[in-house]
């Protein structure tokens, strides 16, 4: 800031709150110069370095560069100190969509007016080889004059985040509108993972709910997979035909954005301007102004050499699928023979690996490998079926929340039961904020 406090160097005067993230405040602000409101994004370098989400943040910088569109939120400066960076981003006055969904399902007109402007966006996005990958009416905000405009592009993904075999591997986006491909963890086509979720998009729109639900996730896992539709009966006939090949299964045999604008269904009021690139690459806004700045996020990064920060972090899908009540892989494979216990723990990292190795101690384990957030323990003197050994892995969730396996590498399954159930959980109560699946 300057010396104004609520002028963020000399360029914006800072307005009200707009909204608060885990790592980043939105406040409304106006350009000094020109008048234009615009919304600025302050995001805590600390934070994202502890996390390690630097990268994404540069990704995401990298990805706004490159779509600029009617339909996309535009990103119009980036500028950093040692301690805070900022978006300075479009400001949409109109809110999400997700707002307007909650009063009710909007008229099959509405509807595919707002499915165009979003297939348009998508269209484009995919033109540039961007996959968002976390498309919901949450991320869609709606601008004064009810144009749709698509934020949020911290998940989205680039050419190079594609392995050797040519498919997206990290499992991420929402839960309800992830496409089966995802929820397998077997590679995807982003493209085509977009397209499922625009899919679910135009059903909650016309419905007013989601197409998948359920209570247990898992469930609700099984739905998506088998894709079980079931039609309000104000769903007209065009519609049904056309939800029925974008939310299929099988990616494979998933409709093209192409044969989407080609539907009859679509087509209906369909301004053609909306699809011209030549169009939507003219655009007034400013260009983006970045100088020096993906150097400065970069700077003053102490890097942490304590081994007690080398942690795996997770996401959600990494939560769920690492849970016994919600596993998914048991869907796709015979997991009967993995014997493992899980827990969370409010506690920090240090305070875990700690207490760890005081109860392997006290129980007569012996540490053989120690590397961060994996420790390896086998007990002294070998058994009937060998030495029993066991991997311990701790998952950062938060700073503070952290979720721990410990999974039977070696040995007798009766002793490892046995070790667990009078030897491990009783020891650990004192970190052991619940064992999964209790």
């Amino acid at each position: 800031m300057s010396e104004k406090e609520n002028i963020l160097m000399h360029r914006y005067e800072m307005g009200k709150l707009l909204g608060i993230g885990s790592f980043a405040k939105v406040y409304h602000a106006r350009n000094v110069k020109t008048s234009q409101s615009v919304a600025i994004k302050v995001i805590d370098k600390d934070k994202i370095l502890k996390c390690g989400l630097m990268d994404q943040i540069t990704r995401e910088i990298s990805v706004m560069k490159l779509v600029k569109h009617p339909n996309i939120v535009q990103l119009y400066e980036v500028m950093a100190t040692k301690t805070k960076i900022y978006f300075v981003i479009e400001y949409v006055k109109g809110g999400e969509l997700f707002n307007k969904v909650q009063r009710g399902r909007f008229k099959e007109d509405v509807a595919r007016a707002y499915f165009q402007q979003l297939i348009s966006a998508v269209d484009f996005c995919h033109s540039r080889q961007v996959y968002h990958r976390d498309l919901k009416p949450e991320n869609l905000l709606l601008d004064g004059s009810h144009n749709l405009k698509i934020s949020d592009f911290g998940l989205s993904a680039l050419p190079d985040c594609k392995r050797k075999d040519g498919l997206l591997h990290t499992v991420c986006g929402t839960p309800a509108y992830v496409a089966p491909e995802i929820i397998s963890r077997k590679g995807y086509d982003g493209a085509k993972a977009d397209i499922w979720a625009c899919g679910v998009i135009l059903y909650v729109l016309l419905a007013g709910y989601l197409p998948f639900q359920d209570k247990n996730l898992m469930d609700m896992y099984k739905k998506i997979c088998k894709a079980e539709l079931k039609w309000p009966s104000w769903f007209s006939s065009n519609v049904r035909k056309l939800l029925r090949r974008i939310l299929h299964p099988n990616p494979n045999r998933r409709i093209s954005i192409e044969e989407i604008m080609k539907h009859p269904w679509f087509k209906i009021g369909l301004d053609a301007r909306m699809f011209d690139s030549t169009i939507n690459t003219k655009r007034d806004d400013v260009p983006i102004e970045m100088g020096l700045t993906l150097d400065s996020l970069k700077s003053n990064i102490v890097e942490c050499n304590s081994a007690t920060e080398k942690v795996t972090n997770l996401n959600a899908f990494d939560i769920i699928s690492l849970s016994n009540g919600f596993d998914l892989s048991g869907i796709f494979e015979n997991n009967s023979n993995k014997e493992e216990s899980k827990f969370t723990s409010t506690n920090t990292t240090l305070t875990i690996v700690t207490k760890l190795m005081e109860v392997a101690k006290n129980l007569g384990l012996r540490v053989i490998k120690k590397n961060g957030g994996l420790l390896k323990m086998e007990v002294s003197q070998p058994r009937i079926k060998g030495v029993m050994s066991i991997n311990v892995e701790i998952f950062r969730i938060t700073p503070n929340f952290h979720l721990v396996e410990i999974k039977r590498i070696n040995g007798d399954s009766l002793e490892y039961q046995n070790f667990m159930n009078q030897g491990m959980r009783p020891a650990l109560k004192d970190i052991v904020w619940a064992w999964l699946g209790e």
